[in-house]
């Protein structure tokens, strides 16, 4: 069987990437990379939001981009700018299109559907596939969101919610998100912050439903696109194995607190083409270890204090909304992250220090 310098193993956002990466960085001129992955066909099947606090390859697979914002508890809406920070949503299907033309001009870049078909035992590997084993002790963050289009102009396509806390908890934490693209379609998501132990959460047509047609008192509009997924608040397995790097969600690329990835894996992906040539040697690229340690802090505060989350998540961005998005992009400075944890309710999260 062949051998191959480098595999990536999983052809999703992240093993995509870094192929991309290497690609236009011209890494991969004289040496051989496999991508396992097996789906049959790309399509669109995600959207990927973020506040652009770097730069990215990917400007041109951006669906829509924000400069002002709302997020609301009941009976309170608080509106905010982000016009340094823009949001940006990208089109997953024009993101595959674009990488995939790209690295189909390389004669080096090979797609296999399973590892079994080639020898792995020389090659250094890039894994996006992560372990996760099962515990009903762990949080998610699991949504379905719906693309609508209406007969008439009904969103305010200038400005997006970013999180309505104004629908029913379950004893949890919940919220609806709305992107509108235009005055005519929107991404609607419902997201649940919990364990995700049972289905009792998981009715999320109904939810949606009820939200369009009750609370945003949208009756003639029809269903375009449907995505749903779960994003694990916890770190997944890892082993430390020769010749090998997890990248994406498997590498530790989502931030737990808030679920965002996308611009993790793009810097991780520039990290390890920067140091391809010693990446055996590179040392671990990891989210800043302060960031991991608020995020365990605010996730315990989350577990056992739901029913507190919304007005926590509220009172975040009572403070400098510059400051909160880079706080949650993993930009923040000292005198940043201290004017959040300000906000913060003091006796709860000093609790949460020892559970």
């Amino acid at each position: 069987m062949k051998e191959f310098d480098y595999i990536i193993i999983g052809a999703g956002c992240a093993g995509l990437s870094l192929a991309y990466e290497l690609e236009i960085n011209e890494k991969l001129k004289d040496k051989t990379l496999a991508i396992i992955e097996p789906r049959i066909e790309y399509k669109k099947d995600k959207t990927w939001s973020f506040w652009k606090v770097a730069a990215h390859n990917f400007d041109d697979c951006v669906k829509k981009s924000w400069k002002n914002f709302t997020i609301n508890i009941p009976k309170k809406t608080n509106h905010l700018e982000c016009i340094s920070y823009p949001y940006q949503s990208i089109d997953s299907g024009l993101f595959y299109e674009k990488i995939n033309n790209k690295i189909k001009e390389n004669k080096n870049i090979y797609f296999f559907k399973d590892i079994s078909e080639i020898n792995s035992k020389n090659s250094f590997v890039f894994n996006s596939v992560p372990t996760i084993k099962k515990d009903d002790r762990n949080l998610w963050q699991h949504f379905c969101g719906v693309e609508i289009e209406t007969q008439n102009n009904f969103f305010d396509d200038g400005i997006f919610n970013l999180m309505d806390f104004d629908c029913d908890q379950r004893e949890s934490v919940h919220f609806f998100y709305t992107l509108p693209y235009s005055k005519k379609t929107a991404l609607i998501e419902t997201t649940w912050l919990s364990r995700m132990n049972d289905g009792f959460q998981k009715d999320y047509d109904s939810q949606i439903k009820d939200y369009i047609e009750n609370y945003l008192k949208l009756k003639n509009y029809k269903i375009i696109y449907k995505e749903e997924g779960a994003i694990p608040l916890f770190y997944p397995t890892y082993e430390k194995e020769k010749n090998k790097i997890n990248i994406g969600t498997a590498g530790g690329m989502t931030r737990l607190s808030t679920g965002y990835t996308f611009l993790n894996i793009q810097e991780h992906s520039k990290y390890i083409c920067k140091n391809i040539e010693n990446i055996s040697n590179a040392k671990k690229f990891e989210i800043n270890k302060k960031y991991q340690y608020l995020d365990d802090i605010f996730l315990r505060v989350l577990d056992k204090n739901p029913e507190m989350m919304p007005e926590i998540f509220f009172k975040m961005f009572k403070c400098s909304p510059k400051a909160v998005i880079k706080f949650l992009s993993n930009k923040s400075n000292f005198l940043e992250d201290l004017s959040i944890i300000l906000k913060m309710p003091k006796i709860t999260f000093i609790k949460a220090l020892f559970y």
